[in-house]
């Protein structure tokens, strides 16, 4: 189908700070964060009945909650205005500024997807935000990995941020009204189990949160209790997504606008290209999902595992797992026990 919608200019750079129009009725809002080749997290403003809908809220800050007042303001708003933050998954540099708001504005609510309920109601500061990942790193051989993100996750700048309950968990189907019009919730799992798009349809726009983003391939199973198939849970909701209407695409960390569908199949032809990159991999003899990982190129820069920050080097290693998981399942390889993890043979 033919989209016929448009955005309005945006700037050149998508991290730009302002309140930038997207379409009658919705603001663009990119908010700093504190990451690793990862400068801002896009909120977006509606107007909803009984006041301001924000999709996505970004990380507790002191600078993004001053921005988020200022952008508001700059719309003839403040905080206490918000009536709901609508948020496509629980990662911090989504949902941690909500908490933070609901504290000075306790009327404030916060909506999440039901698949995040374990990510949050199981986390501690003791436990930190990567301790999934840390478990399967070292179940795979990746132990020196993982010492270094326990140690990232005591940081104190991770461990003090607040991280509350939901007023509410939402499930597919959910529709939230707007002041014209509604929201509809799509359960899209792979980045994480309860992640979230957001349709509005009467706009032919989607809320891709980071299922679907215009440079970037998602990290998959990045939460507290990981999926054990992540990358075939990726997959089915990218398929999903390439079934249901294309939309403009209004992503969470990039620039905004082009075509859902054709970023879909650009995302299905990469990981159909890694499958069989990590299959030819196991042919020629590497055995366990470290060597892989260091044998791949990362980033459209095509750098070494050794040259990422240490939560990338997680973020690939768990990659390959996932990918190794999904040719296991179509029968290209095998593990074998040998030793205390597994190790990749070819299935013939």
């Amino acid at each position: 189908m033919k989209m016929t919608h448009t955005v309005a200019e945006q700037p050149a750079d998508w991290t730009e700070r302002g309140v930038f129009p997207v379409a009658p009725g919705l603001y663009r809002m990119p908010l700093p964060l504190p990451l690793v080749g990862l400068p801002a997290v896009n909120v977006y403003v509606l107007e909803g009945p009984d006041g301001l809908i924000l999709i996505d809220a970004g990380w507790a800050s002191q600078e993004a909650y001053d921005r988020l007042g200022q952008g508001l303001a700059e719309l003839g708003h403040r905080l206490g205005d918000i009536d709901t933050f609508v948020i496509t998954h629980a990662h911090w540099d989504h949902y941690s500024l909500a908490s933070r708001v609901r504290q000075d504005h306790p009327q404030v609510g916060l909506v999440v997807g039901r698949g995040e309920r374990e990510t949050i109601e199981g986390y501690t500061s003791e436990i930190g935000i990567h301790g999934g990942q840390s478990a399967q790193l070292r179940r795979h051989g990746a132990a020196e990995i993982a010492d270094r993100v326990d140690a990232k996750d005591r940081e104190a700048y991770e461990r003090d941020v607040p991280f509350d309950a939901p007023s509410r968990y939402l499930a597919e189907g959910d529709r939230l009204p707007l002041a014209d019009g509604s929201l509809q919730i799509e359960e899209t799992p792979g980045h994480t189990k309860g992640h979230l798009t957001v349709r509005w349809p009467a706009a032919g726009m989607l809320f891709t949160g980071d299922h679907v983003l215009p440079n970037a391939t998602p990290a998959l199973a990045m939460e507290l209790v990981p999926d054990e198939h992540p990358l075939r849970t990726y997959l089915d909701s990218l398929r999903r997504t390439r079934a249901d209407p294309d939309a403009l695409m209004l992503p969470a960390h990039g620039p905004i606008g082009g075509s859902v569908h054709a970023r879909t199949e650009e995302l299905l032809a990469h990981h159909a290209e890694r499958l069989t990159e990590i299959e030819h991999l196991v042919a020629g003899g590497s055995r366990t999902a470290l060597e892989m990982a260091r044998a791949l190129p990362w980033t459209k820069r095509e750098r070494k595992l050794d040259d990422l920050d240490v939560v990338h080097q997680m973020s690939a290693v768990m990659e390959v797992v996932a990918h190794l998981l999904v040719l296991q399942d179509e029968g290209r390889v095998r593990s074998q026990t040998d030793g205390d993890f597994p190790r990749w043979v070819p299935a013939r």
